[in-house]
């Protein structure tokens, strides 16, 4: 399997060094939406899929004007997963499968570009994003119009095997798999990788900073206060943040843990110097 360390959105938010702890507390941040694109013999994954073409060109449509004017979104198209897989010689038809971590806007945005994908979801976090009445923040964290193509949905039940200690995992196959970390959404999971003999853990957004894995955590204000707006059950995600300090802690030889919007880590799986 041949993995791609994608951005599928960059974000652009007021308050420098108060949003990441680097630069000038008066500039602007980095963000990104970290998604993989995994080449398998069964043709091409996703792990999130970012911000779509759809989102770029009609942003009114999808994405809330609040986020807007908070997270900053740059828009640019050649960003978008469906346009990184045509520059990479591949087309939409070959992406057989999306696997989402959760259905937040700038995570589900890309379905509507791959429309023939198979897409795996917990059975929660889509019950969640498409019911009727949504108040809230789930007003506009499920645009309804990221799905309104019809999905081929594939709803996991949060039972099954464990992994590393983590109860309720769902295998996609033998080397996807489903980890819940319940907490910034109804249904959020982790979408665990294998290559090789290790594993990557795409956490979503169970954690904003790659410092907040550390022994002593730390998280810049902006994104404390960003976290806390968001989630749904707060002890929910605070016990999975400890969850994944001791998962890198006790198997950080055999597991690759990073979060969804860490310019920090996407570079060093990209192999960019930060």
């Amino acid at each position: 399997m041949k993995v791609h360390h994608l951005n599928c959105g960059t974000m652009r938010p007021f308050g420098g060094k108060l949003v990441t702890g680097r630069g000038s507390y008066f500039g602007t941040a980095e963000l990104v939406c970290h998604v993989l694109l995994l080449e398998t013999d069964d043709g091409l994954t996703l792990v999130d899929s970012g911000m779509g073409v759809d989102d770029v060109r009609n942003p009114d449509e999808t994405l809330a004007r609040a986020w807007r004017l908070l997270s900053r979104p740059v828009l640019d198209e050649r960003e978008t997963a469906l346009r990184q897989v045509e520059a990479l010689g591949f087309t939409a038809a070959d992406v057989r499968t999306v696997v989402l971590t959760h259905l937040d806007l700038d995570h589900g945005g890309g379905l509507r570009d791959f429309p023939h994908a198979e897409v795996h979801v917990s059975t929660e976090e889509l019950a969640a994003a498409t019911r009727p009445g949504k108040s809230g923040n789930d007003r506009f964290r499920y645009p309804d119009g990221q799905w309104r193509h019809g999905p081929r949905w594939v709803p996991h039940e949060t039972t099954g095997e464990t992994w590393f200690g983590f109860a309720g995992v769902r295998e996609v196959d033998p080397d996807v798999l489903l980890v819940p970390l319940f907490g910034h959404t109804h249904g959020h999971t982790g979408v665990a990788v294998r290559t090789g003999d290790r594993w990557l853990l795409h956490a979503g957004d169970s954690y904003f900073h790659h410092a907040e894995l550390r022994p002593r955590p730390h998280c810049p204000p902006v994104l404390t206060y960003m976290q806390k707006r968001m989630e749904v059950r707060r002890e929910l995600r605070l016990a999975n943040q400890d969850r994944l300090r001791e998962l890198v802690r006790d198997h950080g030889d055999e597991v690759d843990v990073f979060s969804a919007h860490d310019a920090t880590e996407l570079r060093r799986h990209q192999g960019v110097h930060a």
